[in-house]
């Protein structure tokens, strides 16, 4: 009796200030979301697969006049609709890949985007605008004992909390993360959370306790974005080139603001390719 012959799948594992994923081309293995979201369950944990915070699909664009399509799931398998760092190293992945240009309009699960790929340049994703900024959502928990001087909520792609600490470094990251990430006053989606220290008026350190990974990552781009938009809201740090000093790296976010209204947002930073393997599936 003949056995059934496996699939070798070729991946990339890539970095963005360590934040890190497997990237495939799906251009070519037409694998569906769902076969997507149990690859990444898979082989995202760290020690019985690859390691890795999510997994990147490069896949077709759906209208012509985009370049490609990005569709990205966290380590637990579930969606994510935006991935900073991760759609810096897809459009990394994406140039090498044969995608002629240097600037591409690319679609997610969070809207239409653009990244800049020039060489020896950090790569820069232009985002869309935030939603439903709130100042000082949360009371009915215990922010004096966890040095969180206040908490705010911003979806910039994703679902984020931005938290005011004296000391990033000192933050209950993983206690205060976990229990903020499940508050009911973010469900169902939950919510990133991010602690920010500000270091001045265009630095911040940032650490974030991101859902889907259910811990700490070494960087977040939408983090990095949302907590910059918080800060200048409340008057915190200026509104260009803010750099974003996480554990992996740091990251750099810019953006306009006229009337209120906050636009043409954007992150760059370093990306990095690790290595190329291949798995059997």
């Amino acid at each position: 009796m003949s056995m059934q012959r496996k699939l070798v799948v070729e991946f990339t594992k890539m970095n963005g200030a360590g934040n890190d994923f497997i990237v495939l081309d799906n251009r070519f293995y037409y694998f569906s979301n769902e076969e997507l979201q149990s690859l990444a369950r898979q082989y995202c944990p760290r020690r019985t697969g690859i390691g890795a915070d999510g997994l990147l699909a490069l896949l077709p664009a759906d209208e012509a006049q985009h370049h490609y399509r990005m569709k990205y799931f966290n380590a637990d398998g579930s969606l994510g609709t935006m991935c900073g760092n991760g759609a810096r190293c897809l459009a990394q992945f994406a140039k090498a890949g044969g995608i002629v240009g240097n600037s591409f309009v690319f679609e997610s699960d969070a809207g239409i985007y653009k990244a800049d790929v020039f060489d020896n340049e950090p790569v820069r994703i232009y985002v869309a605008p935030p939603k439903h900024d709130q100042l000082d959502v949360l009371g009915p928990i215990d922010l004096e004992s966890s040095n969180i001087q206040a908490c705010h909520y911003i979806w910039t792609g994703t679902e984020h909390v931005v938290c005011e600490v004296d000391s990033a470094e000192q933050a209950a990251v993983e206690e205060k993360g976990k229990e903020l990430r499940h508050h009911t006053a973010f469900a169902p989606a939950g919510a990133n959370v991010n602690f920010v220290e500000q270091r001045n008026a265009t630095t911040l350190r940032v650490r974030t306790f991101e859902k889907g990974v259910e811990a700490e990552t070494l960087a977040c781009g939408t983090g990095a974005i949302a907590s910059t938009i918080m800060a200048y809201r409340g008057g915190k740090v200026n509104r260009q080139a803010v750099s974003i000093e996480m554990r992996g790296g740091t990251l750099r976010v810019g953006f306009s603001e006229s009337e209120g209204m906050i636009s043409d947002v954007w992150l760059e930073g370093p990306t990095e390719t690790v290595y190329r393997g291949t798995i059997e599936v």
